[in-house]
């Protein structure tokens, strides 16, 4: 069977041939310039070509997918990148150690306007008759490595003589070593295949050999082209993999436009840069292999300015240390093996927020999940079915810590606001988590309050989460849902990953519903609080998934939308993320409602104790490791049997919850249950933010509000003094009434909650009131350089 690979104009390609070449480890020495924009520096990738590599998390999809043909699924592209040629005589080389081909043309930037760099015979020379997803590996052609790349300047590409790193004969002494060490090609590889499998006990060896392997000088340069998505690298010669070298180095350079990273200033003004969860993802800090099946695991020297922090995906506390005079350097590494698109960095003049008295953690809650049962330790003596990493599920101390260390970072103007909300509210959500999954998969964590600019209300990444300043204001209860739902991420869509991005119900569906759980348990509510706040919560969530469905593309409502080939790649391992550019996906939320509302479903009928006792189990088992909603669905299925008395089967959910557009209709059926309780009636002066929420969207159904009654809604309720959702509401009822006296508070809020009012611009520009339109475009020019890129693209369209 082929699968065609249809490249449209909102469909992301991922081109990396992680089939023939697995990149295992990064090491990044960079340095931030925050006057010019620009990072630049060195990065050295690891590969290795061993399917061993792979075995994970393929031969557990093949598990999973039992009932589906095993048979090779070949992708086809419309439009070939790139096609090795035959012989050395297209390419002007010239000689470098060992006689291998050099492309660079030394530090120099090679790119020309139109983004390709290196050997322009070699580009030219390019054939357009084959299909560069597929390339085959035989005959007289040379072996192609693709990375995925874009929008970086490629200085040069160099293989790393690994044999000459002094203390390297540790790993000599096997028999392959020693077979191998007749050919110096053959031995450079075999030392860095010794040292990507290393046993998980050696992991600071490891870390070190990486470094000094990092430095060891080069043994030739690599012929190299980039195009629009990728870097395409080759060695004169090498028409295998497996001889192909396993050691490469780049050096390279951002380009201040590249979306991967957000060069703005924050809220004090100062001048900052982070990793703002482009649609692209690294690409464009770093070339990677980007397809989820390239877990790696990386380490990072990075240089900046003595006046800026830098924070990190690391597990390691950073302790920055002088280089140069007014310079520092951070060092940050991970050890447990993740897709590159986790990886994230920020540097700025960040003040960490401490607290000026020693809370007590909390450490037990002997509730409904009560720490290590017997059945914890029965998990904790299990092996791990995931590659070999020092993993904090196998550690006794690990799994009985409930609160894991952690700092708030912020601009100096936000320190108050952080130390009176923020601060407070991590121990006890990070207590909630524990109690209810169990082992914390990350050793620490920092949160970092990241500019306006910011699309989202928070982002998570390993050991680091992005939150926006609008969740500090109002009270506790925003910041501390959406902390809640941060920190779910770090076991759902950290630890455990989808394999097929488009599947992203895996991650936010999953973080949608912890979020309550959490947040109840952070709160401390008995069950029946806890049980009316969760139905209100889901009266909201339906009405937001009800509007959602009726404005938005049938194509965009899909869970699943590569249906059956959902997780398949081409032979050389390239695929696309359907819909991974359109713009508008970006702030769409049917992965989360629709994916939340099938949790719901799962732990209504199952009972709570049953599908948490059982979730729990999942995270032990799959942790790790890459899923598929069949890998998820199978598990629950086989190990609470009564779901299958409502008719559930993986073949029905499919078919009802996730291949469908609009509403799925088991959902419809199950509403009415929630719709009618107690605080969705209620309606006093002392309301609770989701219940205020729901009174202005009521309010939002009425045709017309009089001025007197908006003005009197305000003072009752406080309305700009509560927090984004409820300021959200009351700028949509100020502009659907034209109230005059409101539009202070919508220009305030395009202004500071930039993550959330994109959708005002249009609800401004679609009255057709001068006035109106008038403050969508000066707003708009006073925050489109700021602006996040999509943001700012999908707002253009809207006004212009």
């Amino acid at each position: 069977m082929k699968m065609e690979l249809d490249i449209t104009k909102d469909d992301l390609p991922l081109m990396a041939n992680t089939s023939h070449m697995l990149v295992r480890h990064y090491v990044l020495d960079l340095d931030v310039d925050l006057k010019s924009h620009v990072i630049g520096g060195t990065i050295v990738l690891f590969f290795d070509t061993d399917s061993s590599c792979r075995k994970g998390d393929r031969e557990q999809v093949e598990e999973a997918c039992h009932s589906q043909s095993d048979g090779t699924c070949c992708i086809q592209a419309p439009e070939a990148c790139y096609v090795p040629v035959p012989n050395a005589s297209a390419c002007s080389t010239k000689s470098g150690c060992n006689d291998f081909a050099v492309c660079g043309k030394g530090e120099n930037d090679t790119s020309d306007k139109n983004g390709s760099h290196g050997n322009k015979e070699l580009a030219s020379g390019i054939s357009s008759s084959k299909n560069c997803c597929d390339i085959e590996i035989h005959g007289s052609e040379d072996f192609l490595l693709v990375l995925d790349c874009c929008d970086l300047s490629v200085l040069k590409v160099e293989e790393v003589d690994v044999a000459v790193v002094p203390g390297i004969e540790k790993f000599t002494s096997s028999a392959k070593l020693m077979d191998a060490s007749k050919d110096p090609r053959d031995l450079r590889n075999q030392i860095v295949h010794e040292l990507v499998t290393l046993p998980a006990d050696y992991w600071k060896d490891q870390l070190q050999f990486y470094r000094l392997c990092s430095q060891a000088p080069a043994c030739g340069e690599l012929l190299f082209v980039t195009g629009t998505w990728s870097l395409e690298i080759r060695k004169t010669g090498v028409q295998l993999p497996k001889d192909f070298p396993h050691a490469i180095r780049i050096c390279y350079k951002t380009k201040p436009e590249g979306k991967s990273l957000s060069w703005t200033t924050d809220q004090c003004d100062r001048p900052c840069v982070y990793t703002a969860g482009s649609p692209i993802n690294n690409r464009a800090l770093f070339p990677c292999q980007e397809p989820p099946v390239a877990m790696s695991t990386w380490q990072a020297t990075v240089r900046a300015d003595a006046c800026f922090v830098v924070l990190m995906s690391g597990e390691n506390v950073a302790e920055p240390t002088g280089s140069e005079e007014g310079v520092l350097n951070w060092f940050y590494y991970v050890t447990m093996p993740m897709p590159a698109s986790t990886f994230t960095i920020a540097a700025g003049c960040w003040a960490e927020v401490k607290r000026k008295t020693c809370a007590t953690d909390v450490q037990r809650n002997d509730g409904l999940f009560p720490l290590l049962s017997k059945a914890d330790v029965r998990l904790l003596e299990q092996t791990c079915g995931h590659l070999p990493y020092p993993c904090r599920f196998q550690d006794p101390a690990a799994t009985s810590q409930v609160v894991i260390p952690h700092r708030v970072f912020a601009p100096q103007c936000l320190k108050k606001s952080c130390e009176e909300v923020l601060l407070q509210l991590i121990p006890q959500c990070l207590s909630a988590a524990y109690n209810l999954l169990g082992t914390h998969p990350f050793s620490r964590l920092d949160v970092l309050i990241v500019p306006p600019n910011f699309s989202s209300l928070g982002m998570a990444s390993p050991h680091i989460i992005f939150m926006s300043q609008s969740t500090l204001s109002g009270g506790s209860h925003l910041c501390g849902t959406r902390l809640c739902h941060e920190i779910a991420h770090a076991w759902f869509g950290l630890a455990i990953g989808a394999r097929d991005w488009t599947e992203e119900w895996l991650s936010e569906g999953f973080a949608t519903h912890l979020e309550d759980a959490f947040w109840s348990a952070a709160q401390q509510l008995s069950a029946d609080e806890a049980k009316e706040q969760q139905d209100l919560k889901a009266v909201l969530r339906w009405q937001r998934l009800r509007d959602e469905v009726q404005n938005s593309e049938g194509d965009l409502q899909v869970l699943r939308p590569k249906k059956e080939n959902t997780g398949k790649a081409s032979e050389s391992g390239a695929s696309i993320i359907k819909h991974g550019l359109n713009a508008e996906k970006v702030f769409m939320q049917v992965h989360y409602l629709k994916g939340y509302f099938l949790l719901r479903s799962f732990a209504g009928k199952a009972g709570e104790a049953a599908y948490f006792a059982f979730l729990k189990k999942f995270v032990r088992a799959f942790h790790g490791q890459l899923i598929l909603s069949q890998d998820f669905l199978h598990l629950l299925l086989s190990d609470i049997p009564q779901l299958k008395r409502y008719g559930l089967s993986v073949e029905n959910i499919f078919q009802k919850w996730l291949d469908c557009t609009g509403i799925p209709k088991p959902l419809l059926e199950e509403s009415q249950a929630w719709q009618d309780c107690r605080l969705a009636q209620q309606v006093n002066e002392e309301l609770s933010p989701d219940q205020l929420v729901l009174l202005l969207e009521c309010l939002l159904e009425k045709k017309t509000l009089c001025s007197k009654t908006l003005e009197c809604l305000q003072k009752t309720y406080h309305l700009r003094e509560q927090d984004a959702e409820v300021r959200h509401r009351w700028c949509e009822l100020v502009i659907k009434h034209k109230y005059t006296a409101g539009y202070v508070d919508v220009e305030k809020f395009l202004k500071e909650d930039q993550a959330m009012g994109v959708y005002l611009y249009g609800e401004l520009m679609v009255n057709e009131d001068a006035k109106q339109q008038e403050i969508a475009r000066k707003s708009f020019a006073t925050t489109r350089d700021q602006m996040d890129a999509s943001s700012a693209k999908v707002v253009a369209e809207m006004l212009f």
